[in-house]
């Protein structure tokens, strides 16, 4: 079928098969590129099929050369009807790693359930032993409780009074002011319960209960704190409740950890063009500005840059890990730089739907969405029929 991009507003409800090929080739060339890292073996992934999470796989097989087991929940394709594009990235990696001898398997369901937790201990145990890194990389918006079976939702809402300030319809290129209700207690509540450290620590629990874990293994979750320009929404809105509880569970579960000789981490991580930020006003026209500014300071990075950094320069260097204050991995470091900040300020304030295209960088913004689902990749002839049927082959049911 010829396969085109189908928007529901901030929700593309197609995606691309040979374009997500494209996309895990081009990272898979990049880790190529920067040489090889003296890191883990054997990784387990949470959150595989997009973003951080397929960036650290990829960094892990072909950076480190590491057998890799990846959770994902992904929609898979029907006849006529494209699969989620997750999906169709965990094929192509698959298929990458099986002609590079990599061993990769993946499981598709939910990761916080007692189920899929338990068949990949099982996977674990009969493929691989145990792992020596753990990568925590779930950005689900609800999490149905194990232990309750209560479903919880996240709140993208700031904390005490309603928030208003400008942002973009990436779209149009309309720039607005929107405003956004406070949260309410159980709204925190709920995000925390989603995104917070909670699920982590279970993950954990479970994998050194079964001797999973190998010596000195490391696990390593996502964070982001951002500026002040979005600290209402974010930082210090519902969201940043939920990282806030999911930076002191990195403590927590090194201490659990201590035996084995484990340390757990947060890495707090640049922003960038995901299907969440996109629906999280203020967002998309900061990282519209910031990317101008980091392209034009030749520091910009995407996922891939940012996470094979931080295998290299960070988390395998054969030295301490180097953390801030409060014990976390900063790799936001070149977004965070003063000189940067005080430009995406001055920017902001110019900002309006007549100028950003000059002062921002709307277009990088628009092409890093459509390529999220496998579309506006170079190389690819998007007139072609694609096969919409891909299979993950190392499927475990």
């Amino acid at each position: 079928m010829i396969i085109e991009p189908r928007m529901r507003g901030f929700i593309c409800l197609t995606a691309h098969p040979t374009g997500a090929a494209q996309n895990v080739k081009n990272q898979i060339e990049y880790v190529k590129s920067k040489g090889a890292i003296n890191g883990a073996k054997k990784v387990l992934v949470i959150g595989a099929s997009t973003g951080f999470g397929l960036s650290s796989r990829i960094t892990s097989a072909f950076g480190c050369g590491a057998a890799t087991l990846g959770v994902f929940f992904e929609k898979p394709p029907r006849a006529g009807k494209t699969a989620s594009p997750g999906w169709y990235n965990s094929a192509a990696f698959e298929e990458e790693a099986s002609k590079a001898g990599l061993y990769a398997k993946s499981i598709n369901g939910d990761a916080f359930s007692k189920e899929i937790k338990q068949q990949t201990l099982d996977t674990i145990k009969e493929d691989l032993g145990q792992v020596d890194l753990v990568i925590y990389s779930l950005a689900s918006p609800v999490r149905v409780h194990p232990e309750t079976g209560v479903m919880h939702r996240s709140a993208l809402k700031p904390i005490g009074d309603v928030f208003s300030n400008k942002t973009v319809d990436f779209h149009s290129g309309k720039v607005s002011e929107v405003s956004i209700e406070p949260s309410k207690e159980d709204d925190i509540e709920n995000t925390v319960t989603v995104m917070g450290g909670e699920d982590w620590a279970m993950w954990m629990e479970a994998l050194k209960s079964a001797n999973l874990l190998a010596p000195d293994a490391l696990t390593v979750a996502y964070s982001y704190i951002g500026p002040s320009l979005t600290e209402p929404v974010y930082r210090k809105g519902t969201i940043g409740r939920a990282k806030d509880h999911l930076e002191a569970t990195a403590f927590e579960i090194t201490d659990s950890l201590k035996d084995i000789g484990g340390k757990a981490y947060v890495s707090v991580n640049k922003a960038l063009v995901t299907q969440a930020s996109s629906a999280i006003p203020v967002i998309p026209l900061y990282i519209s500005l910031l990317y101008k500014v980091m392209k034009e300071e030749g520091v910009h990075e995407g996922t891939v840059e940012q996470m094979q950094r931080l295998y290299q320069e960070h988390l395998y260097t054969g030295k301490p890990i180097p953390t801030d204050d409060k014990g976390r991995i900063r790799i936001d470091d070149w977004e965070m730089r003063d000189d940067i900040q005080e430009k995406v300020a001055a920017l902001w304030e110019q900002a309006t739907t007549d100028n950003l295209a000059t002062i921002g960088d709307l277009e990088g913004y628009r092409k890093d969405f459509y390529n999220l689902f496998g579309f506006d990749y170079d190389g690819v002839d998007y007139k072609l029929e694609a096969d919409e049927m891909i299979a993950v082959n190392s499927l475990q049911n």
